[in-house]
């Protein structure tokens, strides 16, 4: 292994100029990178990168452009070009990139949204597909959504979809099925489907367009019951009954013409519907809220003209969302501006280059400090009496800040506080409160801050800046669930029986708290000089030590995956003043170590949120090895000091241009096991129970590409100061 080292170290030191070595080389990567990131800021301040996902979001907005009568809307040739281009092989369209197989739900939604603008079935492409899907055991191995999707175009009954009933919008807030129980954003999507599931709308596809290859054996004898459940228990078929009984009533009211309350209910989730429209048009910051939202709109006969319905679909040709390539186009799942600025920030900050852009650095803050929600959202439902001072993750997300951003805003912040700061005093809702906080010592700004002055303004914006920590820390001390760690949306967000319901056998129904969630609140708290004997501390302490995986990894609910987990926790407990030689932090250092790769890097792949012979192993990428080498440094082992050369030695070979490339997904929207956190993998049923195997069919990955450039800055500027290059 150090024959190994010294190789990595040699090819590293190629890089510099004669006499250079390896600290020069270091020193090159980390210039260019900070470079590179500056060059590509935007105007207004921030940064931001693609968010890539998968051909759904794609194949869904070519039918619902069709569900609305907008077939000749000119984004529906660009967004068929971008399905064309993303087929796999095999003919199946996949979750992530590089994934073992593909997904039924997708492929069976990309075939249909490519018939709906025409392409024949007898096309090359389509064949593949359906042959495909017809091996996978066809249409009846397909999501609910999925089910949805066919419905709205004439494919699929709607008395064979579960039945979301819109007078949930009445259930009280103590009541267990109340719509404030389910996570945020099955929350803000299972609002505007229980519109279309008691309207039943459709707009089959022309006759020449429909989807009779899929149904080889004819659509009379095609069983669309959903498939059942292994081991099903009371629950499973009390709400299978529930289901069938709400169908029934839905049919005899459109028979009789009774409707009971239906349309009120309606009007009120139509109401809030409108009430949680984003300002830039899209709702609750991502695509199925966006999507769904206005075919409900449409379908209660709001005109593509007026202002919620022009403004939703205006979003479509905002280049913020969409991505144009050549002749095809993208639209993002979601968009990242403010976990990407924060990132940038404390990338800046790790890597003792903030003095180095003034300018840029002031914009970032500027435009960081006005992303701070301070308006009523959601989360108030559960937390009362505490302020808004929260940050949400993408543009303009007012209703749902969350916890993550939040997090990370006030550790990017820190460095700029004035030098001596006035103690932090959380003001949590009363149920909440245990002491108040109060900083161990003023977090000074950092060296580069106070030799260069990076920020400027005088006490107006050191006021700014302690008027918006103070608000954050309050809203994070209010949001601490009662197991002592943070979800990302809610607090105590964790009623397993909705999980049950039909209607959530997609991703993830439920936001508990998370480890690597908890590790960067910690972390922000640490970095503000909160003690690890805080009461608030030790509560989240003992949820991460609870939280640890046997082989002394953690977890990752937001990346991928236990590398992803282990790299937030680590930091986070070095910020705390915990002890770093303590055996179970020695045991996830060991654990980091025993994933490191011959190439000196570290990978993960996707798969290992279903397969546990995965965990920590897959393609080495820039961003895990990141985020390994964050852990390592953060324990500062003299043992792991060769592991960490290595690592870095595999940053600067592989950095081109400034950047590093990486078509890899690192990043998680949902590992597809409903309840939202962890569970036990060796169920031998979980792969029939769950519809998934390694290729994620339930689950939602993502590909941040920025995640490729500043964590790897961050790595090496923390590499840097802790080994002394």
């Amino acid at each position: 292994m150090a024959h190994e080292a010294a190789m990595f170290e040699e090819k590293a030191a190629a890089r510099t100029p004669p006499g250079g070595n390896f600290s020069a080389a270091l020193g090159r990567a980390i210039d260019e990178a900070a470079g590179w990131l500056a060059e590509r800021q935007k105007p207004e301040g921030y940064w931001v990168g693609r968010l890539e996902s998968n051909a759904c979001m794609e194949a869904q907005w070519l039918l619902a452009l069709w569900f609305m009568r907008l077939e000749d809307h000119p984004l529906r040739p660009r967004l068929a070009a971008s399905l064309r281009q993303s087929q796999r092989e095999d003919g199946a369209w996949q979750i992530y990139h590089g994934a073992p197989a593909g997904d039924i739900n997708t492929t069976v939604e990309a075939y249909a949204a490519l018939r709906s603008v025409g392409v024949p079935a007898s096309d090359p492409q389509l064949q593949k597909a359906r042959d495909w899907i017809l091996s996978k055991g066809g249409l009846r191995n397909v999501r609910v959504f999925t089910r949805y999707w066919l419905a709205l175009i004439g494919e699929w009954p709607w008395a064979k979809t579960p039945n979301l009933p819109p007078e949930v919008i009445w259930f009280p807030n103590w009541f267990v099925f109340s719509i404030y129980n389910f996570a945020q954003w099955a929350r803000a999507t299972l609002m505007p489907i229980a519109v279309l599931s008691a309207r039943r709308p459709s707009r089959p596809l022309p006759p020449e367009n429909r989807l009779d290859d899929l149904f080889p054996d004819g659509r009379d004898r095609f069983d669309h019951a959903l498939p059942p459940k292994p081991n099903a228990d009371f629950w499973d078929g009390f709400f299978r009954g529930a289901d069938k009984a709400l169908h029934a009533l839905q049919n005899f009211g459109e028979k009789t013409g009774i409707g009971l309350f239906r349309d009120g209910a309606v009007k009120r989730v139509i109401e809030w519907i409108i009430r949680h429209q984003d300002a830039d048009g899209v709702w609750g910051g991502i695509q199925p809220p966006w999507i769904y939202s206005l075919m409900a709109l449409y379908t209660e006969g709001y005109a593509a003209d007026h202002p919620n319905l022009a403004k939703g679909l205006a979003a479509l040709d905002d280049p913020r969302w969409r991505v144009d390539v050549g002749e095809a186009t993208w639209i993002q799942a979601s968009t990242s501006p403010v976990w990407d600025t924060e990132m940038t920030i404390l990338a800046y900050d790790d890597a003792h280059v903030l003095g180095d852009y003034p300018e840029e650095v002031e914009k970032a803050l500027d435009w960081l400090l006005d992303q701070q929600v301070l308006r009523p959202g959601d989360w108030q439902v559960k937390v009362q009496n505490v302020a808004p001072g929260g940050w949400a993750f993408e543009y303009k997300n007012y209703f749902y800040p969350d916890t993550d951003d939040t997090a990370v805003a006030l550790i990017a912040l820190a460095p700029f506080r004035r030098p001596s700061p006035p103690p932090l005093a959380g003001k949590a809702a009363p149920k909440a409160t245990e002491g108040a906080l109060r900083t161990n010592a003023a977090c000074p700004l950092s060296h580069a801050s106070r030799d260069s002055s990076p920020v400027n303004g005088g006490a107006d914006r050191y006021d700014r800046i302690e008027r918006a920590i103070r608000l954050g820390v309050d809203w994070l001390v209010g949001m601490q669930s009662k197991s002592g760690g943070w979800g990302a949306f809610d607090k105590d967000n964790d009623k397993k029986i909705l999980t049950r319901i039909p209607f959530c056998d997609f991703g993830e129904a439920l936001d508990p708290p998370s480890v690597d969630v908890t590790a960067h609140v910690v972390e922000a708290f640490g970095k503000l000089g909160l003690g690890r004997d805080h009461p608030a501390m030790v509560r989240a302490r003992a949820f991460i030590r609870r939280e640890q995986e046997p082989d002394g990894s953690w977890f990752g609910r937001w990346g991928v995956n236990y590398i992803y987990g282990t790299g937030a926790v680590l930091p986070a407990l070095e910020a705390i003043g915990e002890d770093m030689s303590a055996p179970y932090v020695a045991r996830a250092c060991d654990w980091l170590v025993s994933r490191q790769q011959q190439d000196g890097g570290w990978g993960e792949s996707c798969a290992s949120y279903m397969d546990p012979k995965m965990s920590g192993r897959g393609t080495t990428t820039a961003s895990q090895t990141a985020w390994a080498l964050m852990g390592l440094v953060a324990a500062n082992r003299p043992q792991d000091r060769e592991a960490i050369q290595r690592g870095l030695a595999f940053l600067i070979e592989r950095q081109k241009g400034g950047t590093w490339e990486e078509p890899e997904y690192t990043g998680t929207g949902f590992p597809g096991y409903g309840v939202g956190q962890t569970i036990k993998l060796g169920d031998p049923l979980l792969t029939e129970r769950l519809k998934q195997g390694p290729e994620l069919s339930r689950a939602f990955m993502i590909n941040y590409n920025l995640y490729r450039h500043y964590f790897p800055l961050m790595a090496m500027g923390r590499a840097r100061k802790v080994l002394g290059a």
